[in-house]
């Protein structure tokens, strides 16, 4: 959609300067707080944490109303933060995961010519960048006369995609990256904006510069984005309150990281600085205020030898499909008609948040203006409206990042207790999987009932069909290169796999041929040794993996041991230590860096002490 003309806007520029106070008078205020990977179970709104400490996000919610059920678009932030701006969904935007910092401009997503071997579907290609032809709500409330601010975490694209060319007056710090440059604390590494003092704390000093805004446009109307870096990594706080945590760690908790909840109690305690403003100011009866997430918590990197944090009970957490992806905390505060201290268990979405505020204040969308999103106006006014019970809201996924719980490209809907999630291609001769769940029964999603409840997966099924065709997805197609797996093997890249003779023959086809193992359960903590016999008419070292639970990437180069196969097409014999520290999920083998045929006829791996733990081939081969 082509934005409108700047007439306008100059017109009410003109009205502004005039006669703000009247202005202000019919309009309140928008502060939007929005946490990065903050998880539903990373506040104390819903009693499902001991560890973390959110007063000031209590202290918000006693001023407005707490929702049970809000989601993200995505369980990844960028295509989240794109539907917040346009009311739309990931689907039909294009960005569907976070990659706006790259360097590389794409702007419509795309489906890849060719897959790995081991995946059923051909790879999705999202977008780079927020097109700057969407009307974003920065713009809607610009015209209507607001000043616009946008402070924090942006990852939807540098110049020319940057809030300055999105409708907001003001970026702080004008940075585009994924997270904070370089740490919290300073010194930093954002390349126009430095720190004031030794050690201060990015998320202290975008609180600060927030509440400079407010102050400068406290006779209104003003919107301010205040998106919060935190708590994303890199996971560092300050010093002072990791070690006022480390000394409430309850090591039996699943949420027991002390960095983590610094990183919490940083992000809650500039919430209450804004809310201190907004009470100093005597703005707080005419502003609503949104506090909002991107995506649920992380669940698979590592800090102080756990997870950063834990999502219980729900199941999985950011990048996954399941609820602890994509269920996040959420409380909004709108002065005289919110009802204070009051909780709805309406099912919310991100991409709601922009026809909401054209309804709260009054505005007309665009001629052609599409929503995917719908206003929640009846909700916040504890009203039943069939309209917000009966819908149906789409999470659409196509990638599968390795990560605890991922689950293959996918789309999921959510009606009523209901949330069906398709995994596309993965069922038998190139259909559909799909998992079933009743969420009011089944909160953390232990019991697929996609089988015992057919008539309900088809029911479900074909909302999905219409949403995708409505949203003009580019869905991932079936993979034409995939090979099912091999006697318990999966190939990866540039190799294909066959069984004969009790033999695995290795096919290499180019530079960086390897396949993986995924035994049945994790393999037990310590070193592990493989036995190989292997001939080769190939070329190049080889390389063994291992994949450690809870570190990403899923395979590097400092979790490996390099091997030198002798390529003279004859049997050797290779023992191959692993000085894993870790429990295992899998293995990855690399068993040259060229094309050529190579045979396999032992591939075994022992535990710590040469506890035998598994046949890669599922055979002896004596």
């Amino acid at each position: 959609m082509r934005k409108p003309a700047t007439t306008f806007l100059a017109l009410i520029s003109a009205f502004a300067a005039f006669g703000s106070s009247v202005i202000a008078a019919e309009k309140p205020n928008v502060l939007l707080i929005l946490a990065d990977d903050l998880g539903w179970s990373d506040t104390t709104l819903y009693g499902t944490t001991k560890f973390y400490q959110t007063p000031n996000i209590e202290r918000l919610a006693r001023r407005g109303m707490v929702f049970t059920r809000a989601y993200s678009a995505s369980p990844l932030c960028s295509p989240t933060r794109a539907s917040i701006l346009s009311g739309q969904s990931p689907a039909r935007i294009g960005i569907t995961s976070p990659a706006c910092h790259l360097k590389q401009v794409v702007m419509k997503a795309s489906v890849a010519e060719n897959g790995p071997t081991a995946s059923k579907t051909l790879p999705c290609q999202t977008a780079t960048r927020f097109d700057t032809e969407y009307y974003t709500l920065a713009e809607a409330l610009k015209d209507a006369g607001y000043a616009t601010g946008h402070f924090g975490k942006w990852h939807l694209g540098a110049e020319p995609y940057d809030p300055l060319h999105q409708g907001f007056d003001v970026d702080v710090p004008h940075w585009p990256g994924p997270g904070p440059a370089g740490s919290y604390v300073a010194p930093w590494k954002f390349p126009n904006f430095k720190e004031r003092v030794p050690q201060e704390h990015i998320e202290d000093r975008m609180g600060d510069e927030a509440v400079a805004f407010i102050e400068q446009h406290k006779d209104g109307p003003f919107y301010l984005n205040y998106w919060q870096f935190s708590v994303h990594a890199p996971f560092d706080a300050k010093a002072s309150l990791i070690e006022k945590h480390r000394g409430r760690v309850d090591p039996n908790d699943p949420q027991r990281s002390p960095t983590y909840a610094a990183m919490v109690e940083s992000l809650d305690d500039n919430i209450g600085k804004m809310l201190d403003a907004l009470d100093r100011l005597k703005l707080a009866d005419r502003t609503i205020v949104i506090f909002y997430s991107d995506n649920g918590g992380n669940m698979y990197n590592e800090i102080d030898g756990t997870t950063p944090t834990s999502n219980v009970p729900l199941r999985g957490g950011k990048a996954t499909m399941y609820e602890g992806g994509v269920r996040v905390p959420c409380t909004i505060a709108w002065p005289g008609a919110v009802e204070p201290g009051s909780r709805s268990d309406a099912m919310i979405q991100s991409s709601d948040l922009y026809p909401t505020l054209l309804e709260v204040l009054a505005l007309k969308p665009q001629p052609g203006q599409i929503f995917d999103g719908i206003s929640i106006v009846p909700a916040l006014r504890g009203q039943a409206d069939r309209t917000i019970s009966d819908r149906a809201i789409f999470t659409f996924f196509p990638h599968a990042p390795r990560v605890p719980d991922h689950l293959p490209p996918a789309v999921a809907v959510h009606q009523g207790d209901w949330k069906l999630i398709r995994m596309f291609h993965e069922g038998e001769d190139g259909g559909h999987a799909y998992e079933l769940y009743n969420l009011r029964e089944d909160l953390s999603e232990t019991k697929n009932l996609a089988s015992s409840q057919p008539e309900r997966v088809r029911e479900l099924d074909a909302l999905i069909e219409d949403f995708l065709r409505r949203t003009k997805a580019v869905v991932p197609l079936p993979n034409p290169n995939y090979q099912k797996p091999i006697a318990g093997l999966t190939a990866m890249r540039d190799c294909a796999l066959r069984l004969e003779d009790g033999r695995l023959h290795v096919t290499c086809t180019g530079g960086d041929p390897h396949f993986q193992w995924l035994p049945d359960k994790p393999l037990p903590v310590g070193p592990l040794t493989v036995e190989l016999r292997m001939k080769s008419a190939a070329k190049g070292s080889g390389q063994l993996f291992w994949h450690q639970k809870g570190i990403q990437p899923q395979y590097f180069r400092d979790r490996s041991t390099v091997f030198q196969p002798k390529h003279d097409g004859q049997f050797h014999d290779y023992r191959i230590t692993l000085p894993n520290q870790g429990e295992a999920l899998s293995l990855r083998l690399d068993p040259a860096q060229g094309p050529g045929e190579i045979v396999i006829e032992r591939l075994l791996v022992a535990g710590p002490g040469g506890q035998p733990l598994g046949d890669w081939l599922q055979l002896r081969g004596e």
